[in-house]
This record gives structure tokens, sequence and C-alpha cells, in this order.
């Protein structure tokens, strides 16, 4: 099996910092683009040598229309835009973007250097439209105050869940990122009491431990995501983190899966247009702002494709 770019059966560091760029002129940039992130490694490894505990790693994405100007011969069977939700006041838009870094660290400034000096390898080819340093709050919690993560797949059922395999075998080892920035609305949402709080996520707040069914409303966060399918349950390998300011918040939500309509089976259900009348009332607190698909190859392809622009 061809390597992945990062350990995908370990959690990430405490710190998180998502860039996704735009590449003006793909056809024109795309080579520099690919010679960029060939600095890249050699970057990580300088800076990883400062702090080995920090763990610092950098994730490469490519967005759909980007990676059929660069491998325009082959493509991953499930990539595909990012389509966007409307389902009366909720809005899941797609913002897509040609190019994600996907930075994790315990080392807030590692991380910010990493991304100085990638912008800075990729030059004048890439234009950043979003930048958003998250974080681990509170024992993996989400703003709203509950644990965040509790389905997560453990040790090695996280690779079966994410990496591609024997169903597209020339894209093995890759993965695909799921990505969708939320913008919580904290003001209303503190004013309910906690066991409102909890009715509308399914979980207790202290400890996260999920209610009964007869218990758990049908419109609760966990009822809409949890799915299962012929007795098993639909994963994906999240890796979403907190971010914001004291006047603006949320979550960015990233994950990482061999297959992207299960996370939009889950987005569907959470946005009320699965077609059983229901919606996640979380929805109410919080709305999605960004939406992008980028494939992940693994670490010999992602070299293939430098190597193939240095000539």
């Amino acid at each position: 099996m061809p390597r992945p770019q990062f350990e995908i059966e370990k959690d990430g560091g405490i710190e998180a910092r998502f860039l996704i760029l735009q590449v003006p002129n793909p056809q024109a940039n795309a080579a520099a683009v690919l010679r960029g992130l060939g600095e890249l490694p050699a970057i990580v490894e300088r800076l990883a040598a400062i702090d080995r505990g920090a763990g610092l790693v950098c994730v490469v994405g490519f967005g759909p229309e980007f990676w059929d100007v660069i491998s325009p011969s082959r493509r991953p069977a499930a990539l595909r835009q990012f389509e966007p939700i409307r389902s009366g006041s909720r809005r899941a838009p797609a913002t897509g973007g040609d190019l994600m870094l996907h930075i994790m660290s315990n080392r807030a400034d590692l991380s910010f250097q990493l991304a100085f000096e990638a912008i800075g390898a990729l030059g004048g080819a890439v234009k950043v439209v979003d930048d958003v340093r998250s974080m681990h709050y509170l024992e993996s919690r989400d703003l709203t105050g509950f644990i965040d993560g509790t389905e997560n797949p453990k040790g090695a059922e996280r690779s079966a869940a994410a990496l591609i395999g024997e169903e597209d075998r020339e894209f093995a080892g890759g993965t695909y990122a799921y990505n969708q920035r939320f913008v919580h609305n904290l003001k209303k949402w503190v004013r309910l009491k906690p066991a409102d709080q909890e009715k509308i996520i399914g979980r207790t707040k202290p400890d996260s431990i999920e209610f009964s069914d007869a218990d758990k409303p049908p419109t609760a966060h966990i009822s809409r995501v949890v799915i299962e399918e012929n007795g098993e349950e639909l994963q994906i390998v999240r890796y979403s983190f907190p971010y914001g300011t004291v006047n603006k918040a949320g979550l960015m939500f990233i994950a990482y899966t061999r297959d992207l309509e299960i996370p939009h089976k889950m987005l569907r259900r959470m946005m009320g247009v699965a077609g059983d009348g229901l919606h996640d009332r979380l929805m109410e607190f919080t709305r999605p702002v960004s939406g992008a698909h980028f494939f992940v190859p693994s670490v010999e392809m992602l070299s293939e494709l430098v190597s193939g622009a240095r000539g």
C-alpha cells in the first residue's frame, strides 16, 4: 500500500491551521505550484527538527478542477465538486478551492512559520482565500461545550474508513478531504439550559454519554449524523477544530474519507433534505459558510507529480 501523507491512525496536534488557496490561471501556474510543493518536505523537516515533540505535519490536497489540470489523464473515481444545499433558511454553500494545506502541530509558532514559508514557496502562483487558525479546546470540546469526535473510529479502523484501497487501486493510499467551516451563534446557544442543549446534541454535556433511543430526539445532532446501513455505522475520520475570536467563532470541520458520499449523507440529514422532513436542531445555532472537496494523494503520487513538474 502506498503511504498516506500523515499518520491517519493518530490524532493530530492541539493546533491546526487550514489554508485554502486558489490558483489563478491554473494552466499557466500549475507547474509553479507543483515546484513550490516540492519544497515543502524540506521546509517541514527543518521546522519539525526544532521540536520533535510538536508533531508538525502538513497535508496537501487538490481541488477537483485543479487536479484535472495537473493530472488530466488520471482522476480518482469519487472526486467531485462540493454540491451546495438549500433548505428553507438553511444554506450550505460551495466555496471550492484549488489547493488545501492542513497543518497540524502542538506549537502555534511552528504552524505559523510553516504556513508562512509554504506560501512563500508557492509565490504568486496562488491566492489565499481562507486562512484559519484553530485549536483543541477544553478536553477536545466544541465551543458549544460538548466533546467533539466521540464517534471517530479508533486505531486501524481509521485507515479502513479514510484510505482508498482496492476499489480504486491506482489511487490507493490517498484519501478525500471534506472541508467545511461553521460559524456558531454562541450568544443564542448559551441562553439555553444545559438540559435543552443536551437534547439538541443527543449526549450528556459533562461526559458525552449518548442518550438512549427512547430519550434521544430524532432531530438531535447524533440522530442525524450517526447513520447505519446494512447493520454497520458509516465511518469518517474527523479532524474538527474550534476557531475564532470573541466576536466570531465556530468549527473548522474536516473529514478524511474513502467515500465522499458518506459525509454528504450526514450533511443532507443535518440540513433537512434527506426526505424525512427533519433537520438537525443544532443547525438553528450554527451555519456552514464554506464547503469544498480535495483529493489527498499518497506520498508516492505527490512526489511523482512534483517530479514531473521539475522535468
